[in-house]
């Protein structure tokens, strides 16, 4: 708030990430009702209420995490997010306290890995500015193609 940048404040930046990845949403997001746009005041309320964690958890996970880890890690982001800084944690104990976290599975198969979703190609041009990025993506669309063709059983007369 004073616009000091010290390491708690360094904290609150990255428990707002963990929020983010938790739930799904962007930290600020002038695209939701009045009181859903700031992220951070927005699910406070929710992360220390276990009962109440899914509703702010993201849909798109559709529950393929381990409970226990998210609402673990919910406490963590809380913990970082508070308002006072003297009562945020070291980023060493934040650490610990993820770290064991990758090992909760709740019976979950497998690991757990995000994909983010493709861009609109016509957004992606605009975003490039027509570069030699362009030139890679038409190289690289020319040679999946050809990857394609090639794996494509040979027509054969009959």
């Amino acid at each position: 708030m004073p616009g000091h940048l010290t390491a708690k404040s360094d904290v609150y930046g990255f428990g707002v990430v963990l929020l983010e990845l938790l739930t799904g949403r962007k930290s600020v997001d002038k695209s939701r009702p009045p009181r859903e746009q700031n992220l951070v005041e927005w699910a406070r309320p929710y992360l220390t209420d276990a009962r109440r964690l899914d509703r702010v958890m993201d849909p798109n996970l559709a529950g393929q995490y381990s409970s226990r880890a998210a609402h673990k890690a919910a406490a963590v982001a809380h913990q970082c997010v508070s308002l006072n800084p003297k009562s945020r944690p070291h980023m060493s104990a934040v650490v610990e306290a993820l770290e064991p976290l990758l090992a909760l599975d709740d019976g979950i198969v497998g690991p757990f890995v995000y994909v983010a979703p493709p861009e609109d190609d016509g957004e992606q041009q605009g975003k490039q500015g027509g570069g030699s990025s362009g030139r890679r993506r038409s190289r690289r669309r020319k040679s999946e193609g050809a990857a394609a063709a090639a794996a494509e059983p040979e027509a054969r007369p009959e």
